[in-house]
C-alpha cells in the first residue's frame, strides 16, 4: 500500500489549497515544501507582503494629500522604514501560521525539504522516498530576467529583493510595465523615490483593455511615475553606487541610459519545474517551460498531475487555487471545475485596476458584435466622498443576446467590484440582469450597475 493517497509538491496557493480540499474529501495527504514556511511565493515574498506595503504607503499618501481636506490637521507622519518592514513581516507571519494551523486541523503531513520524482508514484525528499497513488506538482514559478542582466537582489532586484531593500532608494528604474513592476513602482513613488518605468511594448499592462491602460498610465504619471515605452533594454551595468540601464528605442534605434540607485527587473515569471526529474520520467512539456496536462490536469504520466504556474494559463494565485480544488475533487472521484473564461485579474495600485472576460480588442479581432456600457466614478457619490473619483467601469455585452462578455474597471475597490460580474458571467447573466439588481446606496458597486444600465437605455447618473 502507498504511504499516502496524494502527495502534493509545493505549498503555495495551488498546493496548500489542493492539500486541504483533498483532506476534506477523505484522502490521506502529504505536502512537500522546501521553504521554512508554508504559503509559497505569493504569501512569503509576493502577493501578501506587497499588499501590506501598498496599504502602508497609500495611508501615507492620504495623510499628505487628503487629510487636511477632511479637517484632519497636524504634522504629516514620517517613514520609519524598519517598522514598516516589521509590519509587512508580521502580516506574512500571521498568514503562514494560519496555513500551518489548517494543515494540522486537516491532518495533512508536511514533509519539509525539496522533492524529486524518481519514478511514478514516488516522491523523494532528502534520503527518504514516499509513495502515493497520485502526485500533484504545484511548484509555482520564479522571476525571469533578461539576457545579460545579472540579478543580485541588492542593487539589481526582482520583486523579492524589492520587498526587502535596506532603505528607501532615491531613484528606481523598473524594467517591465506589468502588474509587479507597477505595484512596486507605486509603493516607492509614494515614499518619495524617483521612479522610471521602461517597457518594451508601446503601452503598459500588456493584454489589458487599451482604454483602461491609457487611463491608468495617465493617472500613474500624475502620481509621479515616468514611463519610457517602446524601449528594449540592452544591459544593466552595476557601479559602486547604483546601476546604469542602457536601452534602445525601437522606433528610432536611438540609444539612451538611465542611472538609478536600484533597478527592479519585472519582466514576468517562468515555471519552476527544474530539479524534479521530469525529463527522466518522460513528462511531456508545453511551451515556455510549462508542463502539458489534459482536461483533468493529468500529465502524460498516469497518476502525475500539475496545476498553477507550472502549467499553461495566467500565473495568478487564484487560478492556482481553483485548479487545486478541482484536481483534489478529480482525485476523490468527483468532477473538478475551473471556468478559465471567468478568472479575474487585479492590479492593487490606487486606483485599483480589475478585469474579467474579453476586451474590446479581442472581440474586434474575432469579428464579434458587442455593445459597451461605461460609467465614470465621477458620477458615483461614494467615490467622490473619498477622493477616488478617477476611472470608470466598462461592461461589455453581446450585441444580440445581451450576455455579459467582459468587464474592465479602474477605480476604488476595483478588485472587489469585479466579482459580482464574475458571478454574473458564471451564471450566464445578461447586462440587464445586473441593471435590474438593486445595489445599496451609497456604494462603489453602484458604478457597476450604472455601467450595466448604460448597455441598455442609459445610465442614470451620467
Amino acid at each position: 500500500m502507498a504511504d499516502f493517497d496524494t502527495i502534493i509538491i509545493g505549498a503555495g496557493p495551488g498546493g496548500y489549497v489542493a492539500a486541504i480540499r483533498a483532506a476534506q474529501l477523505g484522502q490521506k495527504v502529504a505536502c512537500v515544501e522546501g521553504r521554512e514556511t508554508l504559503g509559497g511565493t505569493c504569501l512569503n515574498v509576493g502577493c501578501i507582503p506587497s499588499k501590506a506595503m501598498l496599504h502602508a504607503t497609500h495611508m501615507l499618501h492620504e495623510t499628505h494629500e487628503n487629510f487636511e481636506k477632511m479637517g484632519l490637521m497636524g504634522a504629516h507622519p514620517t517613514v520609519d522604514w524598519a517598522r514598516m518592514q516589521a509590519y509587512k513581516d508580521d502580516v506574512v507571519q500571521g498568514n503562514t501560521k494560519g496555513i500551518e494551523f489548517l494543515f494540522k486541523k486537516n491532518k495533512i503531513t508536511w514533509i519539509k525539504g525539496w522533492a524529486t520524482i524518481p519514478a511514478p508514484g514516488q516522491v523523494k525528499v532528502g534520503a527518504e522516498t514516499h509513495t502515493a497513488r497520485n502526485i500533484v506538482i504545484a511548484t509555482g514559478s520564479e522571476a525571469s530576467s533578461l539576457p545579460g542582466v545579472e540579478v543580485d537582489e541588492e542593487t539589481v532586484v526582482t520583486s523579492t529583493g524589492a520587498l526587502t531593500l535596506k532603505s528607501v532608494p532615491k531613484s528606481l528604474v523598473v524594467i517591465g510595465a506589468g502588474v509587479i513592476g507597477l505595484e512596486m513602482g507605486s509603493v516607492y513613488a509614494r515614499l518619495g523615490t524617483k521612479v522610471t518605468v521602461v517597457e518594451y511594448l508601446d503601452a503598459i499592462t500588456p493584454g489589458m483593455d487599451a482604454e483602461v491602460a491609457k487611463t491608468f498610465q495617465r493617472i500613474l504619471t500624475k502620481q509621479g511615475l515616468t514611463f519610457v515605452l517602446g524601449a528594449a533594454v540592452q544591459s544593466v551595468t552595476k557601479a559602486r553606487k547604483g546601476a546604469t540601464v542602457s536601452y534602445k528605442l525601437k522606433k528610432t534605434d536611438a540609444e539612451a541610459t538611465l542611472e538609478a540607485e536600484i533597478v527592479l527587473v519585472a519582466t514576468g515569471r517562468k515555471p519552476y519545474t527544474t530539479g524534479l526529474g521530469l525529463e527522466a520520467l518522460g513528462v511531456e512539456m508545453g511551451p515556455r517551460g510549462t508542463i502539458k496536462t489534459d482536461a483533468h490536469w493529468q500529465t502524460s504520466i498516469p497518476g502525475l498531475y500539475a496545476i498553477g504556474d507550472a502549467i499553461a494559463g495566467p500565473m495568478l494565485a487564484h487560478k492556482a487555487e481553483d485548479e487545486g480544488m478541482a484536481v483534489a475533487e478529480v482525485l476523490s472521484g468527483k468532477h473538478g471545475h475551473v471556468n478559465y473564461g471567468v478568472i479575474p485579474g487585479v492590479i492593487y495600485t490606487t486606483p485599483e485596476v480589475a478585469n474579467v472576460g474579453l476586451t474590446e480588442e479581442q472581440l474586434k479581432a474575432e469579428g464579434r458584435a458587442y455593445k459597451v456600457g461605461k460609467f465614470p466614478f465621477m458620477g458615483n457619490a461614494r467615490a467622490k466622498a473619498v477622493f477616488q473619483a478617477e476611472g470608470f467601469v466598462k461592461l461589455i455585452a453581446d450585441a444580440a443576446t445581451d450576455r455579459i462578455l467582459g468587464c474592465h474597471i479602474i477605480g476604488p475597490a476595483a478588485g472587489d467590484l469585479i466579482h459580482e460580474v464574475c458571478v454574473a458571467m458564471e451564471f450566464g447573466a445578461s447586462a440587464q440582469d445586473l441593471a435590474m439588481t438593486c445595489h445599496a446606496h451609497p456604494t462603489w458597486s453602484e458604478a457597476v450597475r450604472e455601467a450595466a444600465l448604460a448597455c441598455g437605455d442609459g445610465a442614470i447618473h451620467a
